[in-house]
Protein backbone atom coordinates (compact mmCIF):
# COMPACT_ATOMS: atom_id res chain seq x y z
CA UNK A 1 0.00 0.00 0.00
CA UNK A 2 2.65 2.03 0.86
CA UNK A 3 4.24 1.69 -2.58
CA UNK A 4 1.32 2.28 -4.44
CA UNK A 5 1.21 5.80 -2.40
CA UNK A 6 4.67 6.43 -3.48
CA UNK A 7 3.91 5.34 -7.13
CA UNK A 8 1.42 7.92 -7.25
CA UNK A 9 3.07 10.88 -5.84
CA UNK A 10 6.04 10.68 -8.33
CA UNK A 11 3.20 10.40 -11.05
CA UNK A 12 1.64 13.69 -10.06
CA UNK A 13 5.17 15.02 -9.38
CA UNK A 14 6.00 14.11 -12.88
CA UNK A 15 2.92 15.45 -14.29
CA UNK A 16 3.49 18.95 -12.69
CA UNK A 17 6.54 18.93 -14.48
CA UNK A 18 5.20 18.14 -17.69
CA UNK A 19 2.68 20.29 -18.15
CA UNK A 20 4.26 23.48 -17.84
CA UNK A 21 6.85 22.04 -20.53
CA UNK A 22 3.83 21.34 -22.43
CA UNK A 23 2.56 24.60 -21.93
CA UNK A 24 6.06 26.18 -23.02
CA UNK A 25 6.71 23.97 -25.86
CA UNK A 26 3.27 24.82 -27.60
CA UNK A 27 4.23 28.52 -27.33
CA UNK A 28 7.19 28.39 -28.94
CA UNK A 29 5.34 26.67 -31.83
CA UNK A 30 2.91 29.26 -31.80
CA UNK A 31 5.53 31.90 -31.71
CA UNK A 32 7.32 30.47 -34.90
CA UNK A 33 4.47 30.21 -36.61
CA UNK A 34 3.33 33.87 -35.78
CA UNK A 35 6.69 35.10 -37.03
CA UNK A 36 6.63 32.79 -40.34
CA UNK A 37 3.67 34.68 -41.06
CA UNK A 38 4.77 38.25 -40.21
CA UNK A 39 7.92 37.92 -42.07
CA UNK A 40 5.63 36.72 -44.85
CA UNK A 41 3.55 39.53 -44.91
CA UNK A 42 6.69 42.00 -44.69
CA UNK A 43 8.14 39.79 -48.03
CA UNK A 44 4.69 40.19 -49.99
CA UNK A 45 4.59 43.92 -48.76
CA UNK A 46 7.96 44.56 -50.47
CA UNK A 47 7.28 42.20 -53.98
CA UNK A 48 3.90 43.70 -54.09
CA UNK A 49 4.63 46.89 -53.68
CA UNK A 50 8.15 47.32 -55.13
CA UNK A 51 8.47 43.53 -56.93
CA UNK A 52 11.84 43.53 -55.04
CA UNK A 53 13.04 42.60 -51.22
CA UNK A 54 15.00 44.72 -48.88
CA UNK A 55 16.88 42.21 -46.96
CA UNK A 56 18.18 44.80 -44.18
CA UNK A 57 13.83 44.74 -43.33
CA UNK A 58 14.20 41.80 -42.41
CA UNK A 59 16.55 41.39 -40.62
CA UNK A 60 15.50 44.33 -38.13
CA UNK A 61 12.15 41.85 -38.09
CA UNK A 62 14.77 38.95 -37.30
CA UNK A 63 16.23 40.48 -34.76
CA UNK A 64 12.36 41.89 -32.86
CA UNK A 65 11.25 37.62 -33.32
CA UNK A 66 14.73 37.14 -30.84
CA UNK A 67 13.32 39.68 -28.12
CA UNK A 68 10.09 37.92 -28.38
CA UNK A 69 11.79 34.92 -28.12
CA UNK A 70 13.76 35.96 -25.61
CA UNK A 71 10.55 37.08 -23.49
CA UNK A 72 9.74 33.23 -24.63
CA UNK A 73 13.16 31.69 -22.96
CA UNK A 74 12.03 34.01 -19.37
CA UNK A 75 8.87 32.47 -19.39
CA UNK A 76 9.81 29.07 -19.11
CA UNK A 77 12.67 30.49 -16.09
CA UNK A 78 10.28 32.47 -13.99
CA UNK A 79 7.09 31.62 -15.38
CA UNK A 80 6.88 29.05 -16.61
CA UNK A 81 2.62 28.13 -16.18
CA UNK A 82 1.99 30.99 -18.05
CA UNK A 83 -0.81 30.80 -20.83
CA UNK A 84 0.77 29.91 -24.02
CA UNK A 85 -1.68 31.75 -26.16
CA UNK A 86 -1.27 35.40 -25.37
CA UNK A 87 1.91 36.02 -26.54
CA UNK A 88 1.78 34.23 -29.74
CA UNK A 89 -1.18 36.21 -30.72
CA UNK A 90 0.61 39.90 -29.74
CA UNK A 91 3.36 38.98 -31.91
CA UNK A 92 1.36 38.24 -34.92
CA UNK A 93 -0.89 41.57 -34.22
CA UNK A 94 2.11 43.37 -34.16
CA UNK A 95 4.06 41.82 -37.24
CA UNK A 96 0.79 42.55 -39.15
CA UNK A 97 0.17 45.75 -38.13
CA UNK A 98 4.09 46.79 -38.68
CA UNK A 99 3.73 45.49 -42.63
CA UNK A 100 0.83 47.09 -43.28
CA UNK A 101 2.45 50.63 -41.64
CA UNK A 102 5.72 49.87 -44.41
CA UNK A 103 3.24 49.14 -46.75
CA UNK A 104 2.02 52.99 -46.58
CA UNK A 105 5.48 53.69 -46.61
CA UNK A 106 6.24 52.86 -49.16
CA UNK A 107 3.22 54.65 -51.20
CA UNK A 108 3.75 57.76 -49.20
CA UNK A 109 8.09 57.43 -50.37
CA UNK A 110 8.93 57.54 -46.54
CA UNK A 111 12.47 56.58 -45.84
CA UNK A 112 14.69 56.49 -42.48
CA UNK A 113 13.07 57.96 -39.33
CA UNK A 114 10.48 59.79 -41.06
CA UNK A 115 8.82 56.76 -42.24
CA UNK A 116 6.24 55.01 -39.57
CA UNK A 117 7.45 51.92 -39.57
CA UNK A 118 10.92 52.83 -38.76
CA UNK A 119 9.36 54.13 -35.45
CA UNK A 120 7.04 51.24 -34.96
CA UNK A 121 9.58 48.96 -35.08
CA UNK A 122 12.03 50.56 -32.85
CA UNK A 123 8.69 51.08 -30.79
CA UNK A 124 8.01 47.50 -30.80
CA UNK A 125 12.04 46.64 -29.94
CA UNK A 126 11.47 49.31 -26.45
CA UNK A 127 7.47 47.42 -25.70
CA UNK A 128 9.26 43.94 -26.19
CA UNK A 129 12.15 44.97 -23.88
CA UNK A 130 9.35 46.74 -21.31
CA UNK A 131 7.29 43.77 -21.19
CA UNK A 132 10.19 41.44 -20.60
CA UNK A 133 11.82 43.44 -17.43
CA UNK A 134 7.84 43.72 -16.06
CA UNK A 135 7.83 39.95 -16.17
CA UNK A 136 11.56 39.62 -14.33
CA UNK A 137 10.71 42.45 -12.04
CA UNK A 138 6.66 41.32 -11.02
CA UNK A 139 7.37 38.02 -9.33
CA UNK A 140 3.98 38.01 -7.85
CA UNK A 141 1.10 40.30 -8.88
CA UNK A 142 -0.91 40.18 -5.93
CA UNK A 143 1.66 43.09 -4.51
CA UNK A 144 -0.13 45.63 -7.05
CA UNK A 145 -2.84 45.15 -4.57
CA UNK A 146 -0.51 47.37 -2.06
CA UNK A 147 -0.24 50.25 -4.12
CA UNK A 148 -4.27 51.06 -4.98
CA UNK A 149 -4.50 54.46 -4.46
CA UNK A 150 -0.85 55.11 -5.19
CA UNK A 151 -2.03 53.73 -8.72
CA UNK A 152 -4.89 55.87 -8.66
CA UNK A 153 -3.22 58.75 -7.97
CA UNK A 154 -0.21 57.77 -10.98
CA UNK A 155 -3.13 57.39 -13.23
CA UNK A 156 -4.75 60.69 -12.81
CA UNK A 157 -1.22 62.31 -12.87
CA UNK A 158 -0.44 60.67 -16.24
CA UNK A 159 -4.10 61.72 -17.10
CA UNK A 160 -2.98 66.09 -15.99
CA UNK A 161 0.56 65.79 -17.80
CA UNK A 162 -0.47 67.40 -21.23
CA UNK A 163 -1.96 70.48 -19.27
CA UNK A 164 1.27 71.02 -18.37
CA UNK A 165 2.97 73.79 -20.66
CA UNK A 166 6.28 72.99 -20.94
CA UNK A 167 5.00 68.88 -21.59
CA UNK A 168 2.26 69.77 -24.07
CA UNK A 169 2.62 68.72 -27.42
CA UNK A 170 2.02 70.69 -30.09
CA UNK A 171 -0.27 70.44 -33.23
CA UNK A 172 -2.25 67.49 -31.99
CA UNK A 173 -6.27 67.94 -32.19
CA UNK A 174 -6.62 66.61 -28.81
CA UNK A 175 -4.46 67.84 -25.73
CA UNK A 176 -3.47 63.71 -25.15
CA UNK A 177 0.08 63.90 -25.90
CA UNK A 178 3.29 65.16 -23.97
CA UNK A 179 6.09 66.05 -25.75
CA UNK A 180 9.51 64.04 -24.42
CA UNK A 181 12.73 66.00 -25.26
CA UNK A 182 10.91 68.14 -27.80
CA UNK A 183 11.43 65.23 -30.34
CA UNK A 184 9.27 62.51 -28.90
CA UNK A 185 5.58 62.55 -28.42
CA UNK A 186 3.90 59.95 -25.96
CA UNK A 187 0.25 59.79 -25.10
CA UNK A 188 0.32 59.06 -20.82
CA UNK A 189 -3.10 58.02 -20.86
CA UNK A 190 -1.99 54.87 -22.74
CA UNK A 191 -0.41 53.98 -19.23
CA UNK A 192 -2.98 55.87 -17.36
CA UNK A 193 -5.40 52.69 -18.09
CA UNK A 194 -3.46 50.29 -16.52
CA UNK A 195 -2.82 52.70 -13.51
CA UNK A 196 -6.58 52.84 -12.97
CA UNK A 197 -7.01 49.32 -13.81
CA UNK A 198 -4.87 48.51 -11.20
CA UNK A 199 -6.99 51.17 -8.82
CA UNK A 200 -9.97 49.74 -9.94
CA UNK A 201 -9.58 46.30 -9.18
CA UNK A 202 -8.21 47.23 -5.13
CA UNK A 203 -10.78 49.45 -4.78
CA UNK A 204 -13.97 47.26 -5.98
CA UNK A 205 -11.99 44.30 -3.75
CA UNK A 206 -12.24 46.38 -0.73
CA UNK A 207 -15.68 47.97 -1.11
CA UNK A 208 -17.35 45.08 -3.19
CA UNK A 209 -19.25 43.65 -0.17
CA UNK A 210 -21.41 46.99 0.33
CA UNK A 211 -22.08 47.78 -3.62
CA UNK A 212 -23.59 44.00 -4.12
CA UNK A 213 -25.63 42.78 -0.78
CA UNK A 214 -27.60 46.33 0.15
CA UNK A 215 -30.07 48.24 -2.00
CA UNK A 216 -34.04 48.08 -3.16
CA UNK A 217 -35.49 45.30 -5.63
CA UNK A 218 -37.23 47.12 -8.05
CA UNK A 219 -38.39 45.28 -11.49
CA UNK A 220 -36.51 42.58 -10.76
CA UNK A 221 -33.48 43.95 -10.46
CA UNK A 222 -31.41 44.81 -6.77
CA UNK A 223 -30.31 48.56 -7.45
CA UNK A 224 -27.75 50.20 -5.17
CA UNK A 225 -28.15 53.14 -2.83
CA UNK A 226 -27.50 56.16 -3.31
CA UNK A 227 -23.79 56.32 -1.11
CA UNK A 228 -22.78 53.19 -3.33
CA UNK A 229 -23.36 55.39 -6.52
CA UNK A 230 -21.07 57.75 -5.37
CA UNK A 231 -17.90 56.01 -7.27
CA UNK A 232 -19.60 55.18 -10.17
CA UNK A 233 -20.62 59.13 -10.23
CA UNK A 234 -17.12 60.29 -9.54
CA UNK A 235 -15.69 58.08 -12.66
CA UNK A 236 -18.26 59.05 -14.87
CA UNK A 237 -17.66 63.10 -13.85
CA UNK A 238 -14.16 61.97 -14.28
CA UNK A 239 -14.64 60.71 -17.78
CA UNK A 240 -16.87 64.02 -18.75
CA UNK A 241 -14.27 65.97 -17.49
CA UNK A 242 -11.09 63.91 -20.02
CA UNK A 243 -13.98 64.56 -23.22
CA UNK A 244 -14.32 68.15 -22.31
CA UNK A 245 -11.05 69.49 -21.50
CA UNK A 246 -8.55 67.43 -23.59
CA UNK A 247 -11.32 66.96 -26.30
CA UNK A 248 -10.69 62.88 -26.32
CA UNK A 249 -13.94 61.00 -26.55
CA UNK A 250 -12.38 57.49 -26.49
CA UNK A 251 -10.46 57.76 -23.28
CA UNK A 252 -13.42 59.07 -21.39
CA UNK A 253 -15.61 56.10 -22.69
CA UNK A 254 -12.64 53.59 -22.59
CA UNK A 255 -12.14 54.37 -18.75
CA UNK A 256 -15.85 54.63 -17.92
CA UNK A 257 -16.63 51.44 -19.65
CA UNK A 258 -13.79 49.12 -17.93
CA UNK A 259 -14.68 50.42 -14.72
CA UNK A 260 -19.00 49.50 -15.53
CA UNK A 261 -17.45 45.73 -16.72
CA UNK A 262 -14.85 45.30 -13.28
CA UNK A 263 -18.21 46.77 -11.27
CA UNK A 264 -20.12 44.32 -12.51
CA UNK A 265 -17.45 41.21 -12.10
CA UNK A 266 -17.08 41.92 -9.05
CA UNK A 267 -20.64 42.44 -7.79
CA UNK A 268 -22.41 40.07 -10.19
CA UNK A 269 -25.24 43.11 -10.43
CA UNK A 270 -26.70 43.85 -14.16
CA UNK A 271 -28.20 46.66 -12.43
CA UNK A 272 -24.87 48.30 -12.83
CA UNK A 273 -24.13 47.77 -16.07
CA UNK A 274 -28.00 49.09 -16.77
CA UNK A 275 -27.02 52.30 -15.09
CA UNK A 276 -23.48 52.33 -16.98
CA UNK A 277 -25.29 52.51 -19.98
CA UNK A 278 -27.15 54.84 -18.88
CA UNK A 279 -24.43 57.08 -18.18
CA UNK A 280 -23.17 56.79 -21.54
CA UNK A 281 -26.02 57.64 -22.81
CA UNK A 282 -26.28 60.83 -20.43
CA UNK A 283 -22.41 61.76 -21.25
CA UNK A 284 -22.75 61.24 -25.06
CA UNK A 285 -26.47 63.48 -24.86
CA UNK A 286 -24.46 66.09 -23.03
CA UNK A 287 -21.49 66.31 -25.05
CA UNK A 288 -23.27 66.81 -28.38
CA UNK A 289 -24.89 69.25 -27.00
CA UNK A 290 -22.01 71.20 -25.56
CA UNK A 291 -19.09 70.27 -27.41
CA UNK A 292 -19.26 70.79 -31.30
CA UNK A 293 -16.71 68.55 -31.77
CA UNK A 294 -18.67 65.62 -30.04
CA UNK A 295 -21.71 67.20 -31.95
CA UNK A 296 -19.23 67.09 -35.96
CA UNK A 297 -18.51 63.42 -34.86
CA UNK A 298 -22.11 62.18 -34.66
CA UNK A 299 -23.15 64.45 -37.23
CA UNK A 300 -20.34 62.48 -39.72
CA UNK A 301 -21.75 59.28 -38.36
CA UNK A 302 -25.14 60.04 -39.33
CA UNK A 303 -24.67 61.73 -42.09
CA UNK A 304 -21.51 60.36 -43.90
CA UNK A 305 -22.44 59.95 -47.61
CA UNK A 306 -24.02 63.53 -47.70
CA UNK A 307 -21.49 65.37 -50.75
CA UNK A 308 -21.54 68.69 -47.47
CA UNK A 309 -20.52 66.35 -45.09
CA UNK A 310 -17.84 64.74 -46.82
CA UNK A 311 -16.53 68.21 -48.43
CA UNK A 312 -16.58 70.43 -44.71
CA UNK A 313 -13.32 70.60 -42.78
CA UNK A 314 -13.42 68.00 -40.34
CA UNK A 315 -15.98 66.14 -41.67
CA UNK A 316 -16.62 62.39 -43.18
CA UNK A 317 -13.91 62.31 -45.55
CA UNK A 318 -11.67 59.90 -44.23
CA UNK A 319 -14.78 57.56 -43.09
CA UNK A 320 -16.57 57.56 -46.24
CA UNK A 321 -12.85 56.65 -47.89
CA UNK A 322 -12.24 54.08 -45.29
CA UNK A 323 -15.73 52.66 -46.44
CA UNK A 324 -14.60 52.67 -50.00
CA UNK A 325 -11.30 50.75 -49.30
CA UNK A 326 -13.05 47.90 -47.50
CA UNK A 327 -15.45 48.01 -50.18
CA UNK A 328 -12.51 48.24 -52.82
CA UNK A 329 -10.89 44.99 -50.80
CA UNK A 330 -14.35 43.02 -50.98
CA UNK A 331 -14.04 39.10 -50.12
CA UNK A 332 -10.15 38.26 -49.91
CA UNK A 333 -8.90 41.64 -50.70
CA UNK A 334 -6.39 42.78 -53.51
CA UNK A 335 -3.57 41.28 -52.04
CA UNK A 336 -0.73 42.60 -49.96
CA UNK A 337 0.81 45.57 -51.62
CA UNK A 338 -1.55 45.59 -54.46
CA UNK A 339 -4.72 47.96 -53.00
CA UNK A 340 -4.59 51.81 -52.28
CA UNK A 341 -4.72 52.21 -48.59
CA UNK A 342 -2.65 55.18 -48.31
CA UNK A 343 -5.26 57.39 -50.43
CA UNK A 344 -7.65 57.05 -46.75
CA UNK A 345 -5.75 59.99 -44.64
CA UNK A 346 -4.20 58.36 -41.34
CA UNK A 347 -4.29 54.77 -42.74
CA UNK A 348 -1.25 53.83 -40.90
CA UNK A 349 -3.07 54.97 -37.46
CA UNK A 350 -6.87 55.47 -36.94
CA UNK A 351 -7.47 53.53 -40.32
CA UNK A 352 -5.54 50.98 -40.17
CA UNK A 353 -8.30 48.40 -39.85
CA UNK A 354 -9.43 50.09 -43.51
CA UNK A 355 -6.38 49.75 -44.86
CA UNK A 356 -5.66 45.91 -43.66
CA UNK A 357 -9.43 45.18 -44.99
CA UNK A 358 -8.60 46.34 -48.20
CA UNK A 359 -5.39 44.15 -48.94
CA UNK A 360 -6.57 41.25 -46.82
CA UNK A 361 -10.35 41.53 -47.84
CA UNK A 362 -13.44 40.06 -45.40
CA UNK A 363 -11.61 37.00 -44.90
CA UNK A 364 -8.40 38.64 -43.55
CA UNK A 365 -9.82 40.80 -41.44
CA UNK A 366 -12.08 38.51 -39.81
CA UNK A 367 -9.07 36.41 -39.16
CA UNK A 368 -7.68 39.09 -37.45
CA UNK A 369 -11.10 39.88 -35.09
CA UNK A 370 -10.77 36.05 -34.18
CA UNK A 371 -7.28 36.77 -33.49
CA UNK A 372 -8.35 39.17 -31.04
CA UNK A 373 -11.53 37.57 -30.30
CA UNK A 374 -9.08 35.02 -29.09
CA UNK A 375 -6.53 36.96 -26.89
CA UNK A 376 -9.74 38.80 -25.09
CA UNK A 377 -11.11 34.82 -24.54
CA UNK A 378 -7.51 33.97 -22.63
CA UNK A 379 -7.06 37.09 -20.71
CA UNK A 380 -10.95 36.61 -19.45
CA UNK A 381 -9.94 32.92 -18.74
CA UNK A 382 -6.96 33.96 -16.80
CA UNK A 383 -9.39 36.04 -14.78
CA UNK A 384 -12.13 33.70 -13.92
CA UNK A 385 -9.42 31.19 -13.49
CA UNK A 386 -8.19 33.11 -10.49
CA UNK A 387 -9.42 31.87 -6.99
CA UNK A 388 -8.09 35.44 -5.33
CA UNK A 389 -10.68 38.66 -5.89
CA UNK A 390 -7.94 41.02 -6.95
CA UNK A 391 -6.35 38.95 -9.77
CA UNK A 392 -9.81 38.04 -11.09
CA UNK A 393 -11.17 41.53 -11.07
CA UNK A 394 -7.04 42.78 -12.52
CA UNK A 395 -7.41 40.54 -15.42
CA UNK A 396 -10.99 40.93 -16.37
CA UNK A 397 -9.99 45.12 -16.37
CA UNK A 398 -7.04 44.58 -18.62
CA UNK A 399 -8.79 42.22 -21.25
CA UNK A 400 -11.71 44.34 -21.47
CA UNK A 401 -9.80 47.47 -21.98
CA UNK A 402 -8.49 45.81 -25.21
CA UNK A 403 -11.72 44.65 -26.22
CA UNK A 404 -13.15 48.13 -25.84
CA UNK A 405 -10.71 49.43 -28.03
CA UNK A 406 -11.16 46.62 -30.87
CA UNK A 407 -14.67 47.52 -30.32
CA UNK A 408 -14.20 51.33 -30.77
CA UNK A 409 -12.16 51.29 -33.06
CA UNK A 410 -13.73 48.58 -35.54
CA UNK A 411 -17.46 49.82 -34.96
CA UNK A 412 -16.07 53.28 -35.44
CA UNK A 413 -13.96 52.80 -39.05
CA UNK A 414 -17.15 50.69 -40.11
CA UNK A 415 -19.89 53.28 -38.69
CA UNK A 416 -21.17 51.20 -36.38
CA UNK A 417 -20.68 53.72 -33.83
CA UNK A 418 -19.21 57.32 -33.75
CA UNK A 419 -15.80 57.48 -34.39
CA UNK A 420 -13.27 58.31 -31.61
CA UNK A 421 -9.81 59.14 -31.27
CA UNK A 422 -8.40 55.85 -29.63
CA UNK A 423 -5.64 53.35 -31.11
CA UNK A 424 -6.57 49.76 -32.16
CA UNK A 425 -4.11 47.93 -29.82
CA UNK A 426 -1.04 45.88 -31.34
CA UNK A 427 -1.92 46.77 -34.98
CA UNK A 428 -1.56 50.45 -35.29
CA UNK A 429 1.29 53.35 -35.44
CA UNK A 430 1.63 54.37 -32.14
CA UNK A 431 4.72 53.86 -29.82
CA UNK A 432 2.96 54.78 -26.20
CA UNK A 433 -0.30 52.21 -27.47
CA UNK A 434 2.06 49.41 -27.85
CA UNK A 435 4.06 49.78 -24.95
CA UNK A 436 1.07 50.02 -22.50
CA UNK A 437 -0.39 46.67 -24.57
CA UNK A 438 2.68 44.93 -24.18
CA UNK A 439 2.71 45.46 -20.87
CA UNK A 440 -0.85 44.56 -20.71
CA UNK A 441 0.53 41.70 -21.96
CA UNK A 442 3.27 40.78 -19.50
CA UNK A 443 0.67 41.47 -16.68
CA UNK A 444 -1.49 38.87 -18.39
CA UNK A 445 1.40 35.97 -18.53
CA UNK A 446 1.92 36.71 -14.84
CA UNK A 447 -1.28 36.72 -14.01
CA UNK A 448 -1.70 33.46 -15.56
CA UNK A 449 1.35 32.39 -14.02
CA UNK A 450 0.20 33.00 -10.28
CA UNK A 451 -3.08 31.95 -11.28
CA UNK A 452 -2.14 28.17 -12.15
CA UNK A 453 0.30 27.77 -9.24
CA UNK A 454 -2.25 28.80 -6.44
CA UNK A 455 -3.48 25.26 -4.71
CA UNK A 456 -6.86 24.55 -5.30
CA UNK A 457 -9.67 24.19 -2.71
CA UNK A 458 -11.56 21.29 -3.24
CA UNK A 459 -14.99 21.08 -1.55
CA UNK A 460 -16.64 18.14 -0.70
Amino acid sequence: MTAVNADTSVMKALKKIRMPQKQRNREFWLLLFACAISGASLTLVQLGALNAIDPMLLVIGGALAVLVFALHVVLRVVASDADPFVLPIATLLTGLGIAMIYRIDIAKQLTGWDAFSTKQLAWTAISIAGAIALVIALRNYRVLYRFTYLSGLAGLVLLILPFIPFLKARGSNADVWVSLGGFVSFQPGELAKICLAIFFAGYLVRTRESLSSVGKRFLGLTWPRMRELGPVLVVWLLSLLIIVTQRDLGTGVLIFGMFVAMLYVATGKTSWVLIGLTGVAAGAFLATRILAYVRGRFTNWLDAFNPEIIEKQGGSYQLVEGIFGLAHGGLIGTGWGQGRPYITPLAHSDYIIPSLGEELGIVGLFAILCLYMVFISRGLRIGMAGQDDFGKLFATGLSFTIALQVFIMVGGVTRVIPLTGLTTPFLAAGGSSLVANWLIVALLLRISDGVRRQPRVVIG
